[in-house]
């Protein structure tokens, strides 16, 4: 069977802010989550800026959950909460309620403050909670036991694309029957001296120290690396018979997914976008559209020298002249790279980008660089037309994981 899949609840805690509204309002305004560092324990590394979280989870959880879970499930279940209020509570049968959670990560803080008392303090001191703290399936496990769900509670893990990857692999349980409702989408949170360490040793990050709020520049010709971020973002999909029966609001049709993979490099981007393309092409297939469909393209665009033009010169080949109508933005501009929470971010801001009929700016970009030949938001916020339109979301992965989203107005 195949049925059709409904968007019907957003959570969501990032840089930008504690929940949807907040975070929306920043990425309207352009206003970034990025900053400097201050803590002692960064002040010898060679990357000293990242986007944390606007309400650290200590603000929202009770003192017993932030104990017994990694910051990543922390940041999950305060996403989880606002979607799935957002989504009216819903009432359904455990056995049709699922949950895909994914991270890139998983509970490396956790990991690496455990060894730390391990080292320090013996291994009487070591926490019990260690391995379901740091389990990537952890951030899942905590949001499916919350909500009693028995359908399936399931973790893709596709390194920066993991998201996305959560939100395609919820619909799958909806549309071939196995669950009516799914929580899925992404978190991590993973900003600790040796991931910044390791990613800056790869020269992936840029260190913009002078200037942070500046430092995350997709498609600008001086973009010079990314900003690790961390957060959550989590979506209620839902059957649309059964959202319909219980007069629930809904946000945008889920279309369909494209996933594909660039078999080229570990980390490098394949520089023609040949995997990007064939999972565009997926999308489109598998969300019975047209690219003339498309008014609307949310970039993965993390502000690495070979990704963004990459990227560009894949939409510009797939959407061909029909690009020329779908203006494109790029959250993490302003809320750096949320790693396993980004694809799911973006699917957030594509929904509501189809609700508003608006188009969040792309900040930082001063000067376009070469090779990049599609139409980008800059400025202020960009009207979208009315009637029926789609928008796509583009997430990539280290691996060369490919994971496009389609998603259509309601």
């Amino acid at each position: 069977m195949s049925r059709t899949v409904v968007v019907t609840g957003l959570g969501a805690t990032t840089p930008l802010g504690g929940d949807v509204a907040s975070t929306w309002e920043s990425l309207l305004a352009a206003r970034s989550g990025v900053r400097l560092l201050h803590e002692p324990f960064y002040a010898n590394l060679p990357v000293r800026i990242a986007a944390t979280a606007a309400v650290d989870p200590s603000e929202v959880l009770e003192k017993h959950e932030i104990r017994r879970m990694d910051r990543s499930q922390q940041l999950a279940l305060i996403a989880s909460r606002e979607a799935w209020a957002d989504a009216g509570a819903p009432e359904v049968d455990p056995e049709r309620l699922g949950v895909a959670v994914a991270t890139g990560v998983g509970g490396a803080i956790s990991l690496m403050e455990q060894y730390d008392i391990l080292k320090e303090r013996g291994p009487s001191r070591v926490s019990p909670m260690t391995v379901p703290m740091l389990m990537p399936n952890g951030p899942a496990a905590v949001v499916g036991l919350e909500l009693g769900a028995m359908a399936g509670v399931h973790t893709p893990v596709s390194a920066c694309a993991s998201g996305a990857e959560a939100i395609g692999y919820g619909a799958e349980m909806i549309r071939t029957g196995r669950a009516d409702i799914v929580v899925c989408g992404g978190t991590e949170g993973c900003i600790h001296p040796l991931t910044l360490a390791s990613f800056a040793a790869m020269r992936a990050l840029s260190s913009r120290h002078e200037d942070p709020t500046a430092a995350s520049r997709p498609f600008d010709a001086n973009r010079d690396g990314f900003v690790m971020a961390e957060g959550a973002a989590l979506v209620v999909l839902e059957s649309e018979e059964h959202a319909k029966a219980r007069g629930a609001k809904i946000y945008a049709i889920y279309g369909g997914q494209g996933l594909a993979a660039d078999a080229h490099h570990i980390a490098q981007p394949e520089p023609e976008g040949r995997g990007v393309m064939l999972a565009m092409n997926r999308a489109l297939k598998d969300a019975d559209l047209s690219t003339s469909d498309i008014f609307h393209i949310n970039a993965h665009a993390t502000s690495t020298p070979a990704g963004d033009v990459a990227e560009a010169k894949a939409i510009r080949t797939v959407l061909g002249a029909d690009a020329d109508h779908a203006p494109v933005t790029a959250v993490k501009s302003v809320a750096g790279h949320l790693l396993g929470g980004a694809g799911s971010l973006a699917a957030i801001a594509s929904i509501l980008a189809l609700k508003h009929r608006i188009v969040p700016p792309v900040a930082n970009l001063d000067n376009l660089a070469e090779g990049v030949d599609i139409d980008i938001v800059t400025g202020t916020p960009r009207a979208l037309p009315a009637g029926d339109i789609a928008a796509i979301s583009n997430s990539f992965g280290f691996g060369g994981h490919d994971v496009v989203l389609a998603f259509r107005n309601a």
